[in-house]
């Protein structure tokens, strides 16, 4: 019950994202759904896992559909609740920090707007050169549990695939600065993400708000040193940049890096070499810090900061995060299926195999309203998805006895000093959800919603209410 407690402490604070009481009630539903159902079959699956009556399918599909959630507001909204209200961020000289990445969801339905075709570079059995499928950018903040460290999602869009005006000339990285924007941030913040994200488009409006980046830079990467300062001036302007060097030339000089005890946290024993050094870097025409660091097992890499007083075991430590938002992709496709949704736009020009961008600005304004009503309604059930997915994340990581305590089943490994996964809060919540709803103190307005359209002549539904 007190998971539900917390559960409730969380979702009733985005009430102001919704246009009527109503409409914030079927996004309780959809939450609950996407936290306790079994199976990732669309939204079929939320009538299962709540038992809920016939009707409600074509009710949360026009919800999923409605202009009565603002996705800005509900994503501004569910960023300062993570911020201000979890009790254990990671914080690194009183910023937080925050990471991004890009996911590419395999999509097939030849009339869904923005699947195009898309490359994966890291290719695999299960991992295609080339896909058809939606292109998501995605934001999450680091917090910390036990000795365990989250990505809990913010927020996640589909910044490819359509294209209203020929004149936009926006790339993914002005969308992903938009996208960071969009959240208003109040606190300082660092960013980490992976080498696309090394560009002048991601480095200059983030210093420009006292914001900085972490990140690696392409084994081809070069620096500068500063030019020196003439004893006699010459007519014109100053030199600024001075002698080249080639950042992978930094591991040819052994005698110049430094042995130290490997900074992350999960490696013990292990010696890393690294040399770091403040060059220029013409893409932005300032100094950064760039750590050569050549691990015994992952390899050589070079990672850069933008802020010049963060240590080099620090900017490697904390780079080591980013794989933490693979996880969190991880657990949102498999666990919650926050990216698997299945709407088509009936009006819509079937698509061609291996089609790219969908270029609207010739069709009809019936058309492109058509196609902006079907991406609010993916951006919603992504949104939803990831909002329920960082509130288990958050239950994991302030009560992980208590979930385990109401967890009622059997695996074969658990490890008492790390946070439970996204599965076992679902199976926990699952286990406590009739006793949630037969309690009219925590949330009776939502019990009472729920209890008007379970099915009591399904198996699931008599299961809820006993």
């Amino acid at each position: 019950m007190e998971l539900w407690r917390n559960w409730w402490r969380w979702c009733k604070q985005l009430r102001p994202a919704c246009t009527r009481n109503r409409t914030f009630l079927w996004l309780l539903v959809v939450l609950m759904a996407f936290s306790v159902r079994e199976d990732l079959l669309g939204v079929t699956s939320f009538i299962r896992s709540l038992g809920l009556q016939p009707f409600c399918y074509d009710r949360i599909l026009d919800f999923f559909h409605s202009d009565g959630v603002n996705l800005r507001v509900l994503a501004q909204i569910w960023t300062t609740m993570v911020i201000h209200s979890h009790p254990s961020l990671v914080r690194c000289n009183g910023r937080i920090v925050l990471v991004g990445d890009g996911i590419k969801v395999a999509k097939s339905g030849k009339k869904m707007p923005a699947v195009k075709r898309l490359h994966q570079e890291s290719e695999s059995n299960t991992k295609p050169e080339y896909i058809m499928g939606h292109s998501c950018q995605a934001i999450s903040i680091l917090a910390r549990g036990l000795e365990s460290i989250v990505a809990i999602p913010l927020v996640a869009r589909i910044h490819e695939g359509i294209v209203f005006s020929n004149r936009d000339k926006r790339t993914l990285l002005d969308k992903m600065i938009l996208l960071l924007d969009s959240l208003l941030i109040s606190e300082p913040f660092y960013f980490v993400a992976d080498a696309y994200y090394a560009s002048r488009k991601i480095i200059r409006p983030l210093l420009k708000n006292g914001n900085h980046l972490l990140t690696r830079v392409r084994s081809n990467a070069v620096g500068y040193f500063r030019a020196p300062t003439p004893e006699v001036r010459k007519p014109g302007r100053p030199k600024t940049y001075g002698q080249k060097i080639r950042l992978w030339s930094l591991f040819e000089d052994q005698e110049a890096m430094e042995t130290i005890d490997s900074p992350l946290n999960n490696e013990k024993n292990v010696t890393i070499r690294l040399r770091c050094l403040d060059l220029l870097w013409k893409p932005v025409g300032i100094m950064v810090r760039f750590v050569a660091v050549d691990h015994p097992i992952r390899g050589r890499q070079i990672l850069m900061s933008t802020d010049l007083t963060l240590a080099a075991a620090e900017i490697i430590r904390f780079y080591s995060y980013r794989f933490k938002i693979e996880l969190t992709f991880k657990h949102s496709l498999h666990v919650l299926g926050a990216f698997i949704y299945h709407f088509w736009l009936g009006c819509m020009t079937p698509l061609k195999r291996k089609s790219g961008d969908q270029y609207l600005h010739r069709k009809t304004d019936e058309y492109r309203d058509a196609v902006r009503r079907k991406m609010h309604a993916y951006h919603t059930y992504i949104q939803l998805g990831l909002i329920a997915q960082g509130i288990m994340q958050i239950i994991a990581t302030t009560l992980p006895q208590k979930v385990w305590r109401s967890f009622g089943s059997w695996l074969r490994t658990t490890r008492s000093n790390l946070c439970p996964s996204e599965f076992v809060v679902s199976i926990a919540l699952r286990n406590t959800l009739p006793e949630f709803l037969a309690d009219n103190s925590c949330a009776p307005i939502l019990a009472k919603f729920l209890r008007g359209i379970i099915d009591l002549s399904r198996a699931e539904g008599t299961k809820l209410v006993a």
